[in-house]
C-alpha cells in the first residue's frame, strides 16, 4: 500500500501551453498483470486525494477490485502533493506559477504511464467517483478504442455552471486569506483552509443529512463537531496552493474541450464507445441525477443507475452503497 512509485515525462506540454520540463505521475498498483495482458484497471484518485486513499476505499479481496484477480492501476492526478504539484515542484513551476492543468493532462499522463510504461493497450474497466468519474470519462472519450468498460461514480463529463458558482467559492475563500499572498506563502493560511472546509461541508452531503443527525455515524455529537472532526480534519493538512490547482482541473472538466470534438459535448459523448453504467447520487449537489441521466442517454448503450443515499456526494463512503457500487462493477468486469 506504500509502495508509490513515480512516471516522469519529460517537457510535458499542458493543453493550456504550459510545459513542465517534468512531469512526474504518482501511482500505485496493486495485483499482476496476467498472461494474456488483459485484466489490467485504472482507477484514477479524486479531489484531495491519493491513490493510496482510492485503494482504501475501492479495492480489497472480495471486492470487485480485487487484486488477486485484476492488475489495479492507481495514479494521483496532478496537484495531488505526489505527482507533480504546486507543493513539490522546483522554481521556476513552483507554488502560485505551477502552470494550469486540466482533466485531459492527467489522462494523457496516465496514458503514457500504462501505455509505454507497462506496455498495455487494453483496459478492461476504467472507474472512480469524483473527480475520479470524470477521468474516467476523459478515459472512454480520448481512448475510445482502448477501454472496454467504463463505471463514472458520482460525477460527470463536464462540469455544469452551478458546480462551478461552488468552485469559485472555495477559490475565493483561500485567495482572500491575507496569508495567502498570491500562492507565495511563507505558513499555511489556515483561516482560509478552516472556511474551505466549512463550505465544503454543506455542499458535502445533503440536508436531509443533516436534518437526520447522521453525522453521528461518524461519531460526532453535534453539526458542528462534525464539520471540525471530519471536514477540517480532511483539509487543514492540505497544501492550499495543490487544492487550488485541482479546483482549477474540476473546474475545466469537459471531454469536448480539444480539437476532436470542438466543444460539441454531445458528440462527445456519442463518441463513446465502451460498456458504461453511470452512478449518480440522488442527493449529490455537484453532480446531481439529472445531469447524469443526460450524459447516460447520449452515450450509446449506457445505463444511469442513481444511488438513493441522503450522503450526497459522500455516498461511496456508506458500506450499503459500496456493496451496490460493488456488484455493478462486477457486472462489467464479468459482461
Amino acid at each position: 500500500m506504500n509502495d508509490v512509485r513515480t512516471f516522469e515525462a519529460a517537457q510535458f506540454q499542458t493543453q493550456r501551453g504550459g510545459v513542465l520540463p517534468v512531469a512526474k505521475l504518482a501511482y500505485l498498483t496493486l495485483g499482476s498483470l496476467n498472461a494474456a495482458r488483459d485484466n489490467a484497471v485504472v482507477v484514477p484518485s479524486w479531489f484531495s486525494g491519493t491513490c493510496q486513499d482510492v485503494a482504501m476505499a475501492m479495492t480489497g479481496n472480495g471486492r470487485a477490485l480485487d487484486p488477486d484477480t485484476y492488475f489495479l492501476i492507481l495514479p494521483d492526478l496532478l496537484g495531488s502533493g505526489q505527482s507533480s504539484s504546486p507543493s513539490n515542484t522546483p522554481a521556476p513551476h513552483d507554488r502560485g506559477r505551477f502552470p494550469n492543468v486540466t482533466i485531459r493532462d492527467n489522462v494523457r499522463l496516465q496514458h503514457m504511464l500504462v501505455t509505454e510504461h507497462f506496455g498495455i493497450d487494453r483496459l478492461r474497466l476504467v472507474t472512480s467517483c469524483s473527480l475520479g468519474a470524470a477521468q474516467t470519462y476523459e478515459w472512454v472519450c480520448q481512448f475510445p478504442d482502448m477501454v472496454r468498460a467504463a463505471c463514472p461514480i458520482i460525477g460527470s463529463a463536464r462540469t455544469a455552471e452551478y458546480n462551478r458558482v461552488f468552485l469559485m467559492s472555495l477559490r475565493r475563500i483561500l485567495e482572500l486569506d491575507p496569508v495567502f499572498d498570491d500562492g507565495f506563502y511563507s505558513r499555511p493560511p489556515v483561516a482560509g483552509l478552516r472556511a474551505f472546509a466549512a463550505v465544503y461541508a454543506g455542499w458535502g452531503t445533503s440536508e436531509p443529512f443533516f436534518r437526520n443527525r447522521e453525522y453521528r455515524e461518524f461519531g460526532s455529537a453535534t453539526w458542528q463537531d462534525h464539520v471540525a472532526a471530519f471536514w477540517e480534519a480532511l483539509f487543514l493538512p492540505r497544501d492550499a496552493n495543490d487544492l487550488l490547482c485541482q479546483i482549477r482541473t474540476w473546474e475545466q472538466a469537459d471531454i469536448s474541450a480539444n480539437e476532436v470534438h470542438g466543444g460539441d459535448f454531445e458528440a462527445a459523448l456519442r463518441s463513446i464507445t465502451a460498456r458504461t453504467i453511470v452512478m449518480p447520487s440522488s442527493t449529490d449537489r455537484y453532480f446531481p441525477p439529472a445531469d447524469s441521466e443526460f450524459e447516460a442517454e447520449r452515450i450509446p448503450g449506457a445505463e444511469c443507475r442513481i444511488i438513493t443515499s441522503t450522503w450526497g456526494h459522500m455516498a461511496t463512503i456508506n458500506p450499503e452503497v459500496l456493496r451496490l457500487v460493488d456488484a455493478t462493477l462486477n457486472e462489467l468486469l464479468n459482461g
